[in-house]
C-alpha cells in the first residue's frame, strides 16, 4: 500500500533447506500511513474509483496549491507537493477521481478531478480550527514517528485534538494507527469503534481494524475486517487487499495471497513499488523463481535507489542462481 503500508520494517533471514542456504526477505508492515504508506505507505480508503486496469493508465496531472501540502487521488495518497506547491501525479487513469489536499494551518479541501483535466490549482484557506491543527500536528508527528517516545507524542495530540471535537472519525483512526504502532491493540480497536459511532461506513477504519487484529493474532478476525473494508470501499482498497494477503501469507496460501497482491498494485497504478518486493517475496515461497526475479525487477525499476534496492539486487542474483541449480555459497 496507501498508504498502502507506512512504517516498514524489513528483515532476512537465512533458511537452511535440503542441504542449501536460500535468502528469505520477510516484510513487516506497520502503518499508516502509510500499508501501504510505505515511505509513506498506503493507507486511506476510496469510496468512488474508476478505470483501475492498467491498460487505462494514459496521462499525468499537474497538481497547483500550497507548498510542502500532502496530495490524495481517491484517498490514494499519491505524493507532496513541492517548495513553489508544485506535484506532478504520474499515471492517473481514466475516468472521475477525487482530489484531497491537505497543508499545514490551512482547512483541508476535497475536489472532483474531471476526465481529461491535466491541470488543476486548489487554493487552501487558512484554518483556525484548533480541532483540525491540532489533528494534522498529530498525523505529521505519526508520520515522522522512530520510536515509541515520539509515537506517544504523536498520541497526545490526537488525545487533545479529541477533546476538543469528540465526534472526529478521522481522528480516532489516527490514533488507532498509533495504538497499532505502540502494540496496544485493545486501545486501537476500541478508537476504531469511536469512528465508527459516527461514521459507520468507514473503509479505512476496517481496514486499520484488520491490521490491529492480525497483530493480535485474531486471524477470522482480521480476514472478516479486511473483507469489509473492500465492501464498503466497493472494491477500491489497496491496504486491505494487501492485508489479506498478508494473512493469507501467514497461512502459506500462497496463491490466494499473489491474487490480493495483484489487486492493491492494479489499484495503486505502481506508486507503491514495495508491493513488487512482498510479490516476489510469495513467488519466491512458492519456488516460482521466474515470477518473483519479475516482481523484484518491477521494484527495482520503480526505485532504482529506494531502501531494499541493494538487498533486492542480491536476491535476484541468488534466485538466479537457483533457478539454474547452482549451488548458492553463504
Amino acid at each position: 500500500m496507501a498508504r498502502i503500508l507506512r512504517g516498514v520494517i524489513y528483515s532476512a533471514d537465512l533458511d537452511l533447506r535440503q542441504g542449501r542456504v536460500f535468502l528469505r526477505t520477510f516484510v513487516l508492515l506497520l502503518l499508516a500511513a502509510a500499508l501501504i504508506e510505505l515511505a509513506g505507505c498506503v493507507t486511506g480508503s476510496a469510496q468512488k474509483h474508476s478505470a483501475t486496469s492498467p491498460s487505462l493508465l494514459f496521462k499525468s496531472v499537474n497538481v497547483t496549491t500550497e507548498p510542502n501540502a500532502i496530495v490524495w487521488i481517491d484517498e490514494i495518497r499519491r505524493g507532496q507537493t513541492d517548495a513553489s506547491g508544485k506535484l506532478e501525479i504520474k499515471k492517473l487513469s481514466a475516468g472521475t477521481h477525487t482530489l484531497r489536499v491537505r497543508a499545514m494551518g490551512f482547512k483541508e479541501s476535497t475536489t472532483r478531478l474531471l476526465p481529461g483535466k491535466r491541470n488543476v490549482s486548489l487554493r487552501l484557506l487558512p484554518t483556525s480550527d484548533q480541532a483540525e491543527l491540532l489533528f494534522q500536528q498529530a498525523e505529521a508527528a505519526r508520520e515522522q514517528a522512530k520510536d515509541d517516545q515520539s509515537r506517544r507524542k504523536a498520541e497526545d495530540l490526537y488525545n487533545e485534538a479529541l477533546k476538543i471535537r469528540t465526534s472526529f472519525p478521522a481522528a480516532h483512526v489516527g490514533l488507532a494507527r498509533v495504538l497499532l504502532e505502540l502494540n496496544e491493540y485493545r486501545k486501537g480497536l476500541s478508537e476504531i469503534d469511536a469512528a465508527r459511532r459516527s461514521r459507520p461506513v468507514y473503509a479505512e477504519a476496517s481496514a486499520v481494524e484488520g491490521r490491529i487484529n492480525r497483530e493480535a493474532a485474531f486471524i477470522e478476525e482480521a480476514i472478516n475486517s479486511f473483507r469489509r473494508s473492500i465492501r464498503e470501499a466497493k472494491g477500491f482498497q489497496p491496504e486491505a487487499h494487501v492485508g489479506l494477503a498478508r494473512v493469507f501469507e501467514d497461512r502459506g496460501q500462497y496463491g490466494e495471497a499473489i491474487a490480493e497482491y495483484r489487486k492493491a498494485i492494479d489499484q495503486l497504478s505502481d506508486s507503491e513499488p514495495v508491493i513488487y518486493q512482498l510479490l516476489g517475496a510469495a513467488y519466491e515461497k512458492q519456488q516460482k523463481y521466474k515470477d518473483a526475479v519479475a516482481a523484484y525487477e518491477k521494484y527495482l525499476e520503480l526505485a532504482p535507489n529506494g531502501s531494499l534496492a541493494p538487498a533486492i539486487r542480491s536476491i535476484i542474483d541468488q534466485l538466479r542462481r537457483d533457478a539454474a541449480g547452482q549451488e548458492i555459497v553463504p
